[in-house]
C-alpha cells in the first residue's frame, strides 16, 4: 500500500491509543492493538479493517477533538479502509471505480436496468411480455433459460474471483499466508464473529450510533441487511440445486423451500437498508468519512431494490405484469452483480480477512 497522511496519522493514533488503552475493552481493535508496540503500514491497515465503526471510542476519549491530540479513530479508519478497498481492488484498473464510487454504482445500475429491459422489450414481442405465464417454466417465455443464467453466472463469477484475489492481495499485505484464509479454526471463529456481529456492539450495550447514546439499532439493521442478502443467496443456490440436480424448473411453489428463503432474504432487504439509510441522516458526522457516503447510499439503495423488485415479482409473477416486472428484477440483480467487488460489499471480504487474523492472534 502507498504511503498516505491517512497511514501516518492512524499509526499517530494508534501509539497515542497504545499509551492509554481506556478502550481496550470495547472491540476487537484494541486488544489486537496491543499486541504491538510499533506500528507499521500493514499494521493500522489491518487495525483499520478490523474495526466496526461503533464509534464508541470516539465518544469515550479524552483526547478526542477539541483537544490538542485530535484522536479520532472511527473517521481515520473509515478513510483508511476506503484506500484498502481502492489499493487492493482486482484487477487493479478497475480501482478508480472507488472514486466518487455512488456515481459510478447508480451509473452502472442505470445502465443495466436500460440494457436488460431495453433488449426484453426491443427483442420480445409485446404479447408475451404482457401475456399470462404459470407453471414451470413461466420465466423463460419472457426471457430465455441461456440468456438469464448464462449472464449472471459470467458476472458473478467474475465478482468472485475479485473478491478472492482481493481477500489474498489484502492478506498478504497484512502478514498473513494464503492457507491462513482457510484455516478451519480461525475462520469458524471469524465468520462466528461477522455473523453475530459480535463487534459492532461497542462495550456491551450497542453502537453509540446515530449520536453518543447507546443503541441496538445499528446491529439490528446491519443484520436485517446482511441476513437478508445472505437468504436471497441460499434462495438462489437451492433453486440452482433443484434445476442442474432435480430437474425441477423455476418458478417454484409459494411454500418451496427456494421461496421461502428469498421471501425472508427480500423482507431483509426492504427492512434493512432504509433503517441504516435513516441512521445515516441523523448520525453525528464527526467520526465518519463524510466523503465516502455516496458509496454507502448506493449500495444500500441498491440492496433495497433488490429485495423491492424481488417481492414484486413474486407477487404479482401470475399477472401480466411478471413480464416487466422479471426485465427490471434482472436489471437490477445483474448491476448489484457488477458492482459488487467495487462498491461497499467488499468491506465485508477486507473484515473477515481482519477477523480470521485476528482469531489467529487471540489463539496464541
Amino acid at each position: 500500500m502507498p504511503a498516505t497522511e491517512t497511514l501516518e496519522e492512524a499509526k499517530r493514533l494508534m501509539v497515542i491509543c497504545n499509551s492509554c488503552r481506556y478502550c481496550e475493552g470495547y472491540c476487537a481493535v484494541f486488544p489486537a492493538m496491543t499486541k504491538r508496540l510499533s506500528f507499521t503500514d500493514a499494521d493500522v491497515t489491518y487495525l483499520a479493517n478490523l474495526c466496526h465503526g461503533c464509534q464508541g471510542c470516539f465518544y469515550a476519549c479524552q483526547y478526542a477533538p477539541p483537544h490538542e491530540f485530535a484522536v479520532n479513530v472511527p473517521k481515520t479508519f473509515a478513510e483508511l479502509r476506503a484506500e484498502t478497498y481502492r489499493d487492493y481492488a482486482w484487477p487493479g484498473a478497475l480501482s478508480r471505480m472507488f472514486r466518487s464510487n455512488g456515481t459510478w454504482v447508480m451509473g452502472i445500475l442505470a445502465a443495466a436496468l436500460i440494457v436488460v429491459v431495453g433488449l426484453t422489450f426491443g427483442l420480445q414481442d409485446a404479447s408475451v411480455i404482457h401475456g399470462v405465464h404459470t407453471g414451470a417454466g413461466a420465466f423463460y417465455k419472457v426471457i430465455s433459460y441461456d440468456v438469464m443464467v448464462w449472464t449472471a453466472s459470467a458476472v458473478f463469477g467474475f465478482a468472485i474471483l475479485a473478491f478472492v484475489m482481493g481477500a489474498i492481495r489484502f492478506q498478504r499485505e497484512i502478514g498473513g499466508k494464503p492457507g491462513d484464509l482457510i484455516n478451519p479454526v480461525n475462520l469458524g471463529r471469524a465468520l462466528h464473529d461477522a455473523a453475530t456481529l459480535r463487534f459492532m456492539g461497542g462495550a456491551g450495550h450497542g453502537c453509540n450510533y446515530p449520536d453518543e447514546n447507546y443503541s441496538m439499532g445499528r446491529r439490528i439493521f446491519h443484520q436485517l441487511t446482511m441476513w437478508g442478502f445472505l437468504f436471497c443467496f441460499a434462495s438462489t443456490s437451492v433453486a440452482t440445486i433443484y434445476d442442474h440436480v432435480f430437474g425441477w424448473i423455476a418458478p417454484y411453489d409459494y411454500l418451496s423451500i427456494p421461496v421461502v428463503l428469498g421471501t425472508i432474504g427480500g423482507l431483509g432487504l426492504i427492512s434493512g437498508p432504509p433503517g441504516l439509510m435513516w441512521f445515516k441522516l441523523k448520525a453525528d458526522k464527526a467520526p465518519m468519512d463524510v466523503k465516502r457516503m455516496g458509496m454507502d447510499w448506493a449500495f444500500l439503495v441498491l440492496l433495497f431494490l433488490t429485495g423491492l423488485t424481488g417481492l414484486l415479482l413474486l407477487a404479482f409473477r401470475e399477472t401480466p405484469a411478471m413480464g416487466t416486472l422479471l426485465a427490471i428484477h434482472l436489471g437490477v440483480v445483474l448491476g448489484l452483480f457488477m458492482t459488487l467487488p467495487f462498491g461497499k460489499m467488499v468491506h465485508a471480504v477486507y473484515r473477515l480477512t481482519a477477523l480470521i487474523k485476528y482469531a489467529g492472534e487471540q489463539a496464541k
